[in-house]
Protein backbone atom coordinates (compact mmCIF):
# COMPACT_ATOMS: atom_id res chain seq x y z
CA UNK A 1 0.00 0.00 0.00
CA UNK A 2 1.47 3.65 -0.85
CA UNK A 3 2.13 5.85 1.90
CA UNK A 4 -0.15 8.44 0.72
CA UNK A 5 -3.00 5.68 0.83
CA UNK A 6 -1.82 4.61 4.61
CA UNK A 7 -1.66 8.68 5.60
CA UNK A 8 -5.26 8.69 3.88
CA UNK A 9 -6.36 6.04 5.82
CA UNK A 10 -4.81 7.50 9.42
CA UNK A 11 -6.83 10.54 9.26
CA UNK A 12 -10.39 8.96 8.10
CA UNK A 13 -9.90 6.50 11.99
CA UNK A 14 -9.10 10.04 13.58
CA UNK A 15 -12.17 11.92 12.22
CA UNK A 16 -14.19 9.13 13.28
CA UNK A 17 -12.76 8.47 16.57
CA UNK A 18 -11.79 11.51 17.55
CA UNK A 19 -8.27 12.54 18.76
CA UNK A 20 -6.54 11.90 22.35
CA UNK A 21 -3.37 12.76 23.66
CA UNK A 22 -0.77 11.09 21.16
CA UNK A 23 2.88 13.04 21.58
CA UNK A 24 6.53 12.65 21.07
CA UNK A 25 8.64 12.19 24.42
CA UNK A 26 9.91 15.59 23.60
CA UNK A 27 6.39 17.50 23.15
CA UNK A 28 5.36 19.97 25.23
CA UNK A 29 1.70 18.74 26.61
CA UNK A 30 -1.40 20.92 26.10
CA UNK A 31 -2.07 23.42 28.10
CA UNK A 32 -4.26 22.85 30.66
CA UNK A 33 -7.83 24.10 30.84
CA UNK A 34 -8.85 26.52 33.84
CA UNK A 35 -11.98 28.44 34.92
CA UNK A 36 -11.74 31.80 36.76
CA UNK A 37 -10.19 31.91 39.93
CA UNK A 38 -13.69 33.02 41.49
CA UNK A 39 -15.68 30.34 40.29
CA UNK A 40 -17.57 28.60 43.28
CA UNK A 41 -16.37 25.48 44.38
CA UNK A 42 -19.74 22.07 46.16
CA UNK A 43 -18.13 19.32 47.71
CA UNK A 44 -20.80 16.25 47.12
CA UNK A 45 -19.49 14.47 50.20
CA UNK A 46 -21.48 11.27 50.74
CA UNK A 47 -20.24 10.95 54.32
CA UNK A 48 -22.22 13.85 55.14
CA UNK A 49 -25.01 14.18 52.52
CA UNK A 50 -27.79 12.36 51.27
CA UNK A 51 -29.22 11.91 47.68
CA UNK A 52 -32.61 12.77 48.14
CA UNK A 53 -32.07 15.74 46.20
CA UNK A 54 -30.50 13.96 43.60
CA UNK A 55 -32.48 12.68 39.74
CA UNK A 56 -32.07 8.81 38.85
CA UNK A 57 -32.24 8.68 35.56
CA UNK A 58 -31.38 4.98 35.56
CA UNK A 59 -29.63 2.44 38.19
CA UNK A 60 -30.00 1.57 41.68
CA UNK A 61 -28.39 4.02 43.44
CA UNK A 62 -28.15 4.21 47.27
CA UNK A 63 -25.59 5.09 49.78
CA UNK A 64 -23.64 2.29 51.90
CA UNK A 65 -21.16 2.10 54.57
CA UNK A 66 -17.62 0.98 52.78
CA UNK A 67 -14.09 0.04 55.36
CA UNK A 68 -11.88 1.66 52.35
CA UNK A 69 -14.14 4.79 51.83
CA UNK A 70 -11.61 7.67 50.85
CA UNK A 71 -13.43 10.24 53.43
CA UNK A 72 -15.90 9.34 56.04
CA UNK A 73 -17.38 6.11 55.42
CA UNK A 74 -20.13 5.97 53.11
CA UNK A 75 -20.04 6.24 49.60
CA UNK A 76 -22.98 5.76 46.49
CA UNK A 77 -23.27 2.24 45.44
CA UNK A 78 -24.98 1.78 41.89
CA UNK A 79 -25.90 -1.91 41.79
CA UNK A 80 -28.30 -2.25 38.97
CA UNK A 81 -27.00 -5.20 35.94
CA UNK A 82 -29.74 -5.30 33.36
CA UNK A 83 -29.49 -1.56 32.09
CA UNK A 84 -27.86 -0.32 29.23
CA UNK A 85 -26.91 2.91 31.25
CA UNK A 86 -26.94 3.94 35.08
CA UNK A 87 -27.21 7.92 35.38
CA UNK A 88 -27.90 10.09 38.44
CA UNK A 89 -27.67 13.48 38.35
CA UNK A 90 -26.85 16.00 41.04
CA UNK A 91 -28.67 19.13 42.04
CA UNK A 92 -26.32 21.64 41.37
CA UNK A 93 -26.70 23.56 38.52
CA UNK A 94 -26.47 23.89 34.80
CA UNK A 95 -23.20 24.93 34.57
CA UNK A 96 -21.64 25.66 31.19
CA UNK A 97 -17.92 25.61 32.29
CA UNK A 98 -16.95 23.41 34.63
CA UNK A 99 -13.98 21.22 36.38
CA UNK A 100 -15.46 18.24 38.20
CA UNK A 101 -13.42 15.30 39.93
CA UNK A 102 -14.76 12.14 41.44
CA UNK A 103 -13.70 8.83 43.13
CA UNK A 104 -14.72 5.36 41.90
CA UNK A 105 -13.93 1.57 42.51
CA UNK A 106 -15.03 -0.54 40.14
CA UNK A 107 -16.51 -3.17 42.06
CA UNK A 108 -17.54 -6.29 39.48
CA UNK A 109 -18.78 -6.91 36.04
CA UNK A 110 -18.57 -8.95 33.19
CA UNK A 111 -19.37 -7.06 30.30
CA UNK A 112 -18.11 -3.80 32.23
CA UNK A 113 -16.68 -2.60 34.94
CA UNK A 114 -16.60 1.09 34.90
CA UNK A 115 -17.26 4.93 36.35
CA UNK A 116 -17.76 8.27 34.61
CA UNK A 117 -18.72 11.61 34.89
CA UNK A 118 -21.76 13.20 33.36
CA UNK A 119 -21.66 16.74 32.61
CA UNK A 120 -23.89 19.15 30.54
CA UNK A 121 -27.05 16.94 30.76
CA UNK A 122 -30.10 18.61 30.07
CA UNK A 123 -33.28 17.38 28.35
CA UNK A 124 -31.76 13.75 28.17
CA UNK A 125 -28.44 14.16 26.62
CA UNK A 126 -25.19 14.61 27.91
CA UNK A 127 -21.35 14.30 27.40
CA UNK A 128 -19.59 11.44 29.25
CA UNK A 129 -16.05 10.54 30.35
CA UNK A 130 -15.80 6.60 31.35
CA UNK A 131 -12.97 4.45 32.46
CA UNK A 132 -13.30 0.76 32.29
CA UNK A 133 -11.82 -1.94 34.35
CA UNK A 134 -12.31 -4.47 31.38
CA UNK A 135 -10.53 -1.86 29.00
CA UNK A 136 -7.22 -0.15 28.54
CA UNK A 137 -9.12 3.31 27.12
CA UNK A 138 -10.38 5.95 28.74
CA UNK A 139 -13.27 7.57 26.44
CA UNK A 140 -15.31 10.72 25.83
CA UNK A 141 -18.33 10.37 24.55
CA UNK A 142 -21.76 12.00 23.64
CA UNK A 143 -25.50 10.36 24.49
CA UNK A 144 -28.35 11.82 22.11
CA UNK A 145 -30.97 8.91 22.50
CA UNK A 146 -27.90 6.51 21.80
CA UNK A 147 -24.46 6.98 22.57
CA UNK A 148 -21.62 7.89 20.55
CA UNK A 149 -17.70 8.02 20.85
CA UNK A 150 -16.10 11.30 20.69
CA UNK A 151 -12.23 10.44 21.74
CA UNK A 152 -10.37 7.73 22.94
CA UNK A 153 -7.21 7.35 24.57
CA UNK A 154 -5.09 3.92 25.70
CA UNK A 155 -4.55 3.65 29.35
CA UNK A 156 -3.72 1.36 31.84
CA UNK A 157 -6.68 -0.53 32.90
CA UNK A 158 -8.09 0.93 36.14
CA UNK A 159 -7.87 -2.25 38.85
CA UNK A 160 -11.09 -4.03 39.97
CA UNK A 161 -11.45 -3.18 43.61
CA UNK A 162 -9.13 -0.16 44.14
CA UNK A 163 -10.22 3.31 44.12
CA UNK A 164 -9.24 5.71 40.79
CA UNK A 165 -9.87 9.45 40.53
CA UNK A 166 -11.65 11.01 37.35
CA UNK A 167 -11.59 14.65 36.47
CA UNK A 168 -12.99 16.68 33.35
CA UNK A 169 -12.49 20.45 32.35
CA UNK A 170 -14.90 21.69 30.09
CA UNK A 171 -14.07 25.15 29.06
CA UNK A 172 -16.64 26.33 26.07
CA UNK A 173 -16.20 23.37 23.50
CA UNK A 174 -13.15 22.10 24.70
CA UNK A 175 -12.95 19.32 27.04
CA UNK A 176 -10.11 17.58 28.61
CA UNK A 177 -9.93 14.92 31.00
CA UNK A 178 -8.09 12.98 33.33
CA UNK A 179 -7.28 9.42 34.85
CA UNK A 180 -5.46 8.79 37.85
CA UNK A 181 -3.77 12.45 37.32
CA UNK A 182 -3.28 11.92 34.02
CA UNK A 183 -4.38 14.51 31.61
CA UNK A 184 -5.45 11.69 28.26
CA UNK A 185 -8.44 13.56 26.49
CA UNK A 186 -8.25 17.10 24.41
CA UNK A 187 -11.42 17.32 22.18
CA UNK A 188 -13.00 19.79 21.41
CA UNK A 189 -17.45 19.59 20.45
CA UNK A 190 -20.19 22.04 20.30
CA UNK A 191 -23.34 19.88 20.50
CA UNK A 192 -23.91 20.52 24.22
CA UNK A 193 -23.40 24.08 26.02
CA UNK A 194 -24.81 23.51 29.43
CA UNK A 195 -26.15 21.50 31.68
CA UNK A 196 -26.27 19.32 35.49
CA UNK A 197 -23.18 17.16 36.71
CA UNK A 198 -23.99 12.79 37.65
CA UNK A 199 -22.78 9.98 37.51
CA UNK A 200 -22.32 6.93 35.08
CA UNK A 201 -22.28 2.98 35.07
CA UNK A 202 -23.00 0.70 32.33
CA UNK A 203 -24.32 -2.89 32.21
CA UNK A 204 -23.94 -5.11 34.86
CA UNK A 205 -21.05 -2.44 36.48
CA UNK A 206 -21.48 -2.79 39.87
CA UNK A 207 -19.47 0.38 41.17
CA UNK A 208 -18.77 2.93 43.94
CA UNK A 209 -18.36 6.66 43.99
CA UNK A 210 -16.85 9.45 46.71
CA UNK A 211 -15.72 12.31 46.97
CA UNK A 212 -17.28 14.09 43.63
CA UNK A 213 -16.14 18.23 43.60
CA UNK A 214 -17.73 20.75 41.16
CA UNK A 215 -16.22 24.26 40.18
CA UNK A 216 -18.43 25.41 37.86
CA UNK A 217 -19.98 28.97 36.19
CA UNK A 218 -24.01 28.64 36.15
CA UNK A 219 -26.23 29.46 33.38
CA UNK A 220 -28.07 28.36 30.56
CA UNK A 221 -31.18 25.60 30.88
CA UNK A 222 -32.07 22.76 33.25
Amino acid sequence: MRRRAVLQMALAICSTYGMSIRRRADAAPPPELSLPAGAPEVRLDFGVTGIERWTRIDGQWALEEMGDAPSGKRVLVQRATTNEFNVIVAPEGPYTDLDVAMKFKPISGHEDASGGIVFRFAAGRYYVVRANALEGNFRLYYYDRGRRQLASARVKAPTLGQWHTVRVVAVGDHVQAWLDGTLSLDHRDTRFQSGRVGLWTKADSITAFADVVIRGVKGGGS
